[in-house]
């Protein structure tokens, strides 16, 4: 069932580390396929659709969620791989896997969890990511987890990004220093292709941000005006979307050209020889890098760190450590199926496991039925 046409480097699910436990499958899919379906088809997958991007979800239903994002950066990273001739079904799978472990409300709730655990191992959405293929999903007779191939669960937990870094420590089993495949490698950048730009969209519908803001980040300029010139007298709107999809042509075009290149420049004939690379191969060039750098900065001093967004953050901080904090005093506040795993895990493990795994909107609910009198428990 392996595709024919991959190249030397791609990762090839027939040459797998195998998985933790043997199964007896009931069809004769290829093993990177069946992790893709095994990550679509579990609970946190789908909870993703009521965890916060950038807006919290009651805002409004045009903005994007944790859903919404991983299936953008599937997309793009799938895009990415079938041009590199990279295995498409290992790709797809690590960008629906990518964000499994994210809290509720956005980088705020990892940063109010990881303080509330400082004493207790701390918490990283990375790890967690792992934490929920390898432990919390119960689907499966004879295991917990979702029994992924070795090569998902490096890409899981070896993902990197401007907020995700989840240390050595938890690499251990994973070959830490060693660069994970070209397939894990595309994510990091497919992410931040698709955070930007839909940010972007999303900032520019909230009013948050406006064309005229943009005027002074380079890659917006220019390919506002490359759009202009092939489309003129295109309404402001339709001239927005097409601006948004040029730019993430362009950022694919450059990552694949300046990877085909790299690939070439240092010989790479075999996922061996990815391995024995001292860093990433998957990049953008220097210039496009500089570009995007200008981009995302403009868009954390004035998109994540606007006044609202910025209510929201204060807001989400004080009731999820309230939640924490209640939970720590009054443990039988929990459902008895998870008070029964705190001799395994610990009390506080199992309280995180539990925020973590919430939506905004659970999350939103669970604190009324705790602190308003009039609200049912």
């Amino acid at each position: 069932m392996e595709r024919p046409d991959l190249a030397a480097w791609a990762a090839r699910g027939s040459e797998s580390r195998g998985r933790r436990f043997a199964e007896n499958f009931k069809d004769d899919r290829p093993g990177f396929e069946r992790d893709r379906d095994r990550i679509i088809h579990c609970a946190a997958f789908r909870r993703l659709e009521y965890k916060t991007q950038v807006f919290v979800n009651h805002e409004g239903d045009y903005y994007r969620t944790r859903l919404t994002h991983s299936l953008e950066v599937a997309q793009i990273a799938r895009g990415i791989a079938r041009r590199l001739r990279l295995n498409e079904d290992l790709t797809e799978a690590l960008a629906l896997a990518h964000d499994l472990g994210h809290t509720p409300f956005g980088h705020t709730g990892e940063e109010v969890l990881n303080r509330l655990m400082a004493d207790f191992g701390g918490f990283e959405h990375n790890r967690q990511s792992l934490r929920i293929v390898e432990v919390l999903e119960e689907r499966y007779p004879g295991f917990d987890g979702l029994n992924l191939c070795w090569e998902t669960r490096e890409g899981i937990i070896k993902h990197s990004s401007d907020y995700d870094h989840a240390g050595s420590d938890a690499m251990r089993g994973f070959e830490p220093g060693v660069p994970p495949t070209l397939e894990a490698q595309i994510i990091d950048l497919a992410d931040e292709i698709a955070y930007n730009n839909h940010d972007i969209d999303d900032g520019l519908k909230a009013g948050f941000i406006t064309p005229a803001d943009l005027e002074g980040v380079d890659l917006w300029r220019e390919t506002f005006g490359r759009v202009g010139r092939k489309y003129p007298g295109l309404d402001e709107s339709r001239h927005i979307h097409q601006t948004i999809s040029h730019l993430i042509g362009a950022l694919i075009e450059d990552l694949v050209s300046t990877t085909r290149r790299s690939l070439e420049h240092h010989r790479i004939d075999s996922l061996e020889a990815v391995r024995r690379q001292t860093g990433h191969l998957v990049a953008f060039s220097p210039e496009i890098l500089r570009k995007n750098i200008e981009l995302k900065k403009f868009l954390h001093k004035n998109l994540y760190r606007h006044y609202r967004v910025e209510r929201m953050r204060v807001k989400a901080e004080r009731f999820l450590s309230r939640l924490f904090e209640s939970y720590r005093n009054h443990p039988s506040l929990l459902p008895g199926e998870l008070q029964a795993k705190y001799e395994v895990f610990g009390k506080e493990r199992v309280f995180c496991d539990y925020i973590a795994g919430m939506t905004d909107r659970y999350a939103l609910d669970e604190y009324k039925r705790l602190f308003d009198p009039y609200e049912r428990g």
